[in-house]
């Protein structure tokens, strides 16, 4: 049991990430979370190897008969390598941050920014594709419900997570309105807490 709960705790921490294991893209439906984590896990990490995945990439030049041309990574100093190190570190990061199997498939991107927004560009899609996800989540939203035989933590966790991808994918409700949602889909045995809860217009704290 120990070792299984071992093994559920490493899993975890892959998809998850910790301040010393890069979060890993696992798959195409935890790309909104996993973009949302990586942004912030590098932007902590160091601030500059962010900016080397939001600009473009610094090209090493030297003049060949008059004409400026790239350098050969060969010819490279070590002022040069020093230039380029950051972004060496980003797109080794956000390699690093992709399941093998999707990282098979990006592996014709030689610097981090040119990745990052083919990434963004293959999960998220167009505009079109954006709003076709918010309409889903608020569709989810407004059929959230209760379980049958399912525990509240479980109940809560669900409602805790659709919250997160909404947020993540731009799509926003009050406090009032999440309060209300969760409240109202909250099972029978709750009825007369939900309402003391209104009548006092308490608020729930469950993020």
């Amino acid at each position: 049991m120990e070792s299984q709960n071992h093994n559920q705790y490493q899993e975890l921490d892959v998809v998850m990430g910790t301040t010393t294991r890069i979060l890993r893209l696992m798959s195409a439906d935890g790309f909104p979370e996993w973009k949302y984590r990586i942004e912030k896990y590098i932007k902590i990490k160091d601030f500059k190897i962010w900016k080397c995945v939001i600009k473009d990439p610094v090209i090493i030049t030297t003049t060949v008969g008059g004409q400026v041309v790239e350098k050969k990574i060969e010819n490279y100093t070590d002022k040069d390598f020093e230039s380029i190190e950051e972004q060496e570190k980003a797109l080794a990061i956000l390699t690093t941050a992709l399941s093998p199997d999707i990282a098979q498939g990006f592996r014709e991107y030689t610097s981090a920014k040119s990745l990052w927004e083919a990434l963004i560009e293959v999960y998220e899609g167009n505009e079109d594709m954006r709003e076709s996800r918010q309409d889903m989540l608020r569709q989810w939203f407004n059929m959230f419900k209760y379980v049958p035989r399912e525990t509240l933590e479980a109940q809560l966790q669900r409602f805790t997570t659709l919250n997160t991808e909404m947020t993540v994918a731009g799509t926003f409700y009050t406090k009032s309105e999440i309060n209300k949602k969760l409240l109202n889909a909250l099972p029978k045995s709750w009825d007369m807490n939900v309402a003391v809860i209104k009548k006092t217009k308490v608020s729930i704290a469950f993020l």
